[in-house]
């Protein structure tokens, strides 16, 4: 398959133009998938909002989370259901900067705001009796705003940087998304002092959050391991279980692209380990919490019969 000419100014996301076939079946599994993070994400927000049961720190960052994915997906998902479907493959330079620092702060933003959710988690296994008095509300507000102020200050970094590398009219991204190391590769310089930018920021929003993850999680497992009760194990895999498995899934597939983002691995599987962080897990996220998680099934039950009962109301006036 033809790719298109790009107009001046313009970017040609090749994507997987050379596999035509796939590109129809990409285009369905994607919209399925977008569809269900817009409803997913959206139910969770809705909850945790509605519900005063689940109006506590870990829902208040549960439902940033949710935001955030819900903003990450349609800043990607819209254009690659776009140029899946027809013969354009084209993005416009003002659209592609738009992309590439929207896109880059809200992943930054999810890797710091995890790491929140950890600390958040340590704080309710390890200090049960103190823990509304170390989570209170303004603590939780200034840690979600770290998590955004990260993001930003990454993007503005990360971003201004690679945009302003000379790329000698090279405009064909061999990838489906305006993302930092594919755009890297267009520049007619040497990028060796950029990748190793790239590779010192993705150590500290990468790597650090993570580090801190685990740290998190070790001192939740002395502590548990002290117990050694099987209520209290059920109650704290009830409660990080789900935390722990939107991490590994997260973290496994962003570090495989940033972390060596010029390894034979991740140029031959890139795109696909893309599509798995930008379309398949803002999807799965709400799936997980939900279906692992009494109190939010719980919320969610309450809401359909109070909204069945109102419903009922208003029929029988």
């Amino acid at each position: 398959m033809t790719v298109n000419k790009s107009s001046d100014g313009d970017f040609i996301l090749v994507g997987f133009s050379d596999q035509p076939q796939l590109e129809k079946i990409l285009f369905v599994v994607v919209l399925i998938f977008y569809l269900l993070t817009l409803v997913g994400n959206t139910v969770i927000i809705l909850a945790s909002c509605l519900d005063s049961m689940l109006q506590t720190p870990m829902y208040y960052f549960l439902t940033n989370l949710s935001f955030v994915d819900i903003c990450f997906s349609t800043s990607i998902v819209p254009q690659l259901l776009w140029n899946l479907h027809g013969p354009a493959k084209t993005i416009t330079s003002t659209g592609c900067a738009i992309q590439l620092y929207v896109s880059l702060a809200l992943g930054s933003t999810e890797c710091v705001l995890l790491a929140v959710m950890a600390f958040d988690r340590y704080a309710a296994v390890c200090q049960p009796l103190h823990y509304t008095t170390v989570m209170h509300p303004r603590l939780c507000q200034s840690l979600a705003g770290i998590a955004w102020l990260s993001g930003v200050g990454n993007t503005l970094i990360q971003g201004t940087i690679t945009l302003r590398l000379p790329r000698c009219g090279n405009h064909r991204i061999y990838h489906f998304i305006c993302e930092v190391p594919a755009m890297i590769k267009l520049a007619c310089v040497d990028i060796h002092a950029n990748e190793v930018q790239l590779f010192m920021a993705s150590l500290v929003l990468l790597l650090l959050p993570l580090a801190l993850i685990l740290v998190s999680y070790g001192y939740i497992a002395q502590v548990l391991m002290r117990l050694r009760s099987a209520l209290t194990w059920g109650k704290a895999l009830g409660t990080c279980g789900s935390h722990l498995l939107v991490v590994v899934l997260f973290y496994g597939t962003i570090t495989a692209v940033y972390i060596q983002p010029n390894s034979s691995y991740a140029h031959s599987q890139g795109k696909f380990i893309t599509l798995l962080y930008t379309v398949v897990i803002p999807t799965l996220n709400p799936l997980i919490y939900t279906l692992r998680n009494k109190d939010v099934k719980g919320a969610l039950r309450r809401l359909v019969r109070k909204h069945s009962s109102i419903r009922e109301k208003i029929l029988a006036k």
